[in-house]
């Protein structure tokens, strides 16, 4: 019986899953300028890197995250032992286990960092997929308002590092304890202060009249949330903050964050642009999270910023990088009998460290150059019996068409200082 021919069968999608990206070589360079600039920035803080798998138990967010989070947005499954396993939604909660697992081996205070991927089910728009990169700065072992101003400062040197001017954001600094005492002070039970932060949480999402029927219907009146005192823990870090030359920071009630383990100063950073009017990230105090693991618990403060509403910000004011291929020279072989003399030239370019592509003279040579355009290689060389034999070869700027000629000595140098 004759193998069935796989090309008769039917074709899959190319496709990927939706609410995820492909990762294409142009997408890929943003994507390391974006994740080097975030590294360079928290270690200049003294913040160190770790990492950790995707994989967590349930428990872990059924524990402190939102409902919302954890009901209706995780990719949850059942592992073939019988196990409840989450792809990680966020992760300050794993962050927070580590530090409780090693917690008498730490020096504190703990500035630690990393770039996970995270996943959420919900409905791809615009600033939310269903898996995106996430910087995630963490301070761990200071009850210290200072933590709360450093880590808030990181985030603002962070947005100046890609290009940002301090007229293109605002900081909005919340408080939990400001909410909480609002909610003894209108004595709410449990379930009605927890479904009051909620609405307060979504409030730009929602018609203004929606907002004040369903507070109202909790006994409570908008106008409480229009305060114009500043609670005493978001003054100070106020006044930190202007310490450190940041004026674009203001106390903004209606902060929360969605999480269920905020405990204290909270905050957002808001795009300013008309095209791009939104929370871009944001963190806040969290002092109980790691007592899920361990009865002495470790304060701690942090902010996640996700890569996708980043790109937005740079993409509305033009400040996405242009693509520069790391390969600096493409050779092509214009006849089969230069190709040995070709890839020895290659190998001599990528012992001086110039990157170096060789074609293998499979194709006809215009369509040799025309790969070199197609991946913008900015050099050309074209090897052939003539080249191999004078040692002479001509350089091609295939931007501008200018070409000049090189010797085999010279040629390194040439590319190293340009």
């Amino acid at each position: 019986m004759s193998k069935k021919d796989p090309s008769d069968s039917p074709k899959l999608s190319t496709e990927s899953y939706k609410g995820v990206r492909d990762f294409y070589p142009e997408d890929q360079a943003f994507f390391n300028y974006l994740t080097g600039t975030m590294r360079n920035v928290a270690q200049k803080f003294g913040y160190v890197e770790y990492h950790a798998s995707i994989l967590e138990p349930a428990e872990l967010y059924k524990a402190k995250t939102s409902d919302e989070i954890v009901g209706e947005q995780t990719y949850t499954f059942v592992d073939r032992g019988g196990r409840e396993v989450t792809l990680r939604p966020e992760m300050t909660p794993t962050v927070a286990r580590m530090v409780a697992a090693r917690r008498r081996e730490f020096g504190f205070p703990l500035r630690l960092f990393s770039i996970p991927n995270v996943f959420r089910y919900e409905r791809p728009q615009r600033g939310r997929l269903r898996e995106h990169w996430q910087l995630n700065v963490d301070l761990f072992g200071s009850t210290s308002h200072e933590a709360e101003a450093e880590v808030i400062s990181v985030a603002h040197a962070l947005m100046l590092a890609f290009g940002a001017t301090t007229s293109d954001f605002v900081i909005k600094i919340g408080s939990r304890n400001f909410l909480n005492a609002l909610t003894r002070e209108l004595k709410l039970s449990g379930e009605a202060s927890k479904k009051l932060l909620g609405l307060i949480d979504r409030r730009a999402k929602m018609p203004n009249d929606q907002f004040a029927r369903e507070i109202a219907d909790l006994g409570v009146a908008a106008e409480l949330l229009e305060s114009d005192r500043v609670p005493d823990d978001v003054a100070e870090v106020l006044a930190l903050l202007k310490e450190r030359g940041i004026e674009n920071a203001v106390f903004a009630p209606e902060i929360v964050r969605g999480f269920d383990y905020y405990s204290g100063v909270v905050f957002e950073v808001f795009d300013n642009h008309p095209m791009n009017s939104r929370s871009l990230f944001g963190g806040g105090r969290y002092d109980n999270l790691t007592g899920l693991f361990d009865n002495e618990k470790v304060p701690g403060v942090g902010f996640g910023m996700g890569d996708v509403t980043i790109k937005d910000f740079l993409d509305v004011r033009g400040l996405l990088p242009e693509y520069v291929p790391p390969t600096k020279v493409y050779i092509a072989v214009a006849s089969p009998s230069a190709l040995s003399h070709a890839s020895s030239l290659a190998q001599m370019l990528r012992a001086e460290n110039v990157s170096t592509a060789l074609d293998f003279g499979e194709k006809k040579l215009g369509d040799q150059i025309k790969a070199a355009a197609k991946h913008k290689i900015p050099y050309l060389i074209v090897v052939g019996d003539d080249e191999a034999a004078s040692g002479s070869y001509p350089v091609k700027n295939l931007a501008t068409g200018e070409e000049t000629k090189r010797s085999r000595d010279e040629l390194a140098q040439f590319f190293l200082t340009i």
